[in-house]
């Protein structure tokens, strides 16, 4: 459930703090529309991109840096774009007990934090538990698009959607680049940009729920 506010109204942000149960998609846009969801939002490049570039689809990010939040929050207002909203706070856990089943068409995940340490890599959020949750949550033939800079992660992630296409959950799929990918972009980040101009590779992996 969504509790609306005068502030929810007036703004893309949503507040942790209106949140109870499963949230109701219709009552956070104000309308009955796709939604696809983006964790680790960032700055927000990939949603203003696409709620520009696809106004009939609603987009919810979430992003835990407080610093990046706001960055993306205000510039999505500046904007006015009605088609977004973004809240922050943990992805697991918003996942798990505020997405209700079915409920979203596409699941974006670009350049999550890698976790690089070995001792480090079970905070990694692409894991075996989080994906059966982003299943849930999916329609049918919804699809998982991510992509990375990070070999070892990537190499982790594949892993995880091996198992998961064993137990047949998912199929492999085609990855579809975002509205905002330029020539030579996978994604069109600024975090793929910068990885770009270091001469990093860009890795991508793509899901449809079976």
């Amino acid at each position: 459930m969504f509790k609306k506010t005068k502030a929810t109204q007036q703004t893309v942000a949503v507040l942790p703090e209106a949140l109870s149960g499963m949230l109701d998609f219709d009552a956070v846009f104000g309308r009955k529309a796709p939604v696809e969801l983006e964790i680790g939002s960032g700055k927000g490049t990939f949603l203003v991109d696409q709620a520009k570039a696809c106004p009939e689809t609603d987009f919810f990010g979430v992003e835990w840096a407080n610093k990046y939040y706001r960055y993306a929050v205000d510039r999505m207002e500046r904007w006015g774009l009605f088609n977004v909203r973004m809240i922050r706070t943990d992805a697991a856990d918003f996942i798990k007990n505020h997405i209700p089943d079915s409920s979203i068409r596409m699941f974006h995940l670009y350049f999550p934090d890698p976790w690089p340490k070995k001792r480090h890599h079970k905070r990694r959020f692409f894991n075996d538990e989080n994906l059966g949750q982003i299943h849930r949550i999916l329609e049918p033939a919804g699809i998982v698009n991510i992509a990375t800079d990070h070999e070892n992660y990537y190499e982790q992630m594949t892993e995880v959607s091996g198992r998961a296409v064993d137990r047949g959950l998912f199929e492999p799929a085609a990855f579809i680049r975002p509205a905002g990918a330029g020539d030579g972009e996978r994604v069109g980040t600024n975090y793929e940009r910068k990885y770009m101009k270091e001469g990093r590779r860009t890795f991508t992996l793509a899901l449809r729920k079976k």
